[in-house]
């Protein structure tokens, strides 16, 4: 897991002007969001499940979303990280005790470090600045970025889950038919089986049917099934893996939608054909699929 702690620099005002003009804008400013007025979260925010929020504030605005991205700074540097996203924005309660800066940021990154991760930047002053901290969390991590202006009055929580997007749009079987035609073959990521085995998972129904449909459509169509695996694990155990998914799918599609078996070929080549880096969980997700090829 890993957190980032930014704290923006310090706003300033242009000094002078009319009073009449800023008490107009302040009257807006409040009708625009009496939340902020009374201090009362905004409609439908809620902290994040891991992260509970400094004592004496309250959220003034919320997004979350199952698969997003954002660009946490790390000295010089941008690490982007895609996964699931929230924004949370806070701000003091009328009367409330602030904490400073300092505080909030060393709040957030303490708990991680506890839990075994590690501070890896923190750039704070009285008034703003930035911590980054980091916890492995599943094999996987989760980011969170502290975003604090005018001295504590304000904050943003940043959360982002590493994840790989859950593929939710499939082929048709006329896209499928046509694929095959012009490329003559067609990588699908959506076909899922069993952690470790080859059993089909019921959510790859979907992914599934256009490819029974397309075998039903075209009587004279032969297809090879071949699957890949990432690098995870032994080659060996890999390359039979990749054997067994494909002969799964051979055994669906026959079983299924009674496809002749003598139009359907398998193959498998384990981790030997990555298509994306096996560094990172998005470039492993790439690399397990079910590949069919026009014979």
């Amino acid at each position: 897991m890993t957190v980032v702690v930014r704290v923006d620099s310090k706003r300033k005002w242009r000094q002078g002007g009319s009073m009449r003009l800023m008490t107009w804008i302040l009257l807006a400013c409040a009708l625009a969001v009496p939340a902020a007025v009374h201090g009362q979260d905004a409609e439908g925010s809620k902290d994040h499940p891991m992260l509970s929020r400094m004592p004496g504030y309250f959220i003034t605005e919320y997004d979350a979303q199952d698969f997003g991205s954002y660009d946490f700074m790390i000295g010089a540097d941008e690490k982007h990280v895609e996964g699931r996203y929230w924004k949370i924005s806070y701000r003091l309660k009328e009367n409330a005790k602030k904490a400073g800066p300092l505080q909030i940021a060393r709040n957030y990154t303490d708990l991680f470090v506890k839990r075994g991760g590690k501070r890896l930047e923190e750039h704070i002053d009285a008034y703003s600045g930035a911590s980054v901290a980091t916890l492995p969390a599943g094999g996987k991590n989760i980011w969170v970025e502290i975003q604090v202006a005018d001295g504590g009055e304000d904050y943003d929580l940043i959360v982002v889950e590493e994840a790989a997007m859950e593929q939710q749009v499939e082929f048709t079987a006329m896209e499928l038919a046509r694929a095959l035609k012009e490329s003559g073959s067609v990588a699908l990521h959506n076909i899922l089986f069993d952690t470790g085995k080859a059993t089909i998972r019921t959510e790859s129904v979907a992914a599934l049917a256009p490819i029974g449909e397309v075998l039903k459509n075209d009587p004279t169509l032969m297809l090879e099934i071949v699957g890949h695996t990432d690098n995870v694990g032994a080659a060996a155990a890999n390359l039979k893996l990749s054997r067994d998914r494909a002969a799964a799918v051979k055994t669906y599609l026959i079983q299924t939608f009674g496809i002749d078996e003598a139009r359907l070929t398998t193959a498998g080549f384990g981790d030997t054909k990555p298509v994306a880096s096996n560094q990172t969980d998005e470039g492993r997700a790439k690399n397990r699929r079910v590949e069919l090829i026009k014979k």
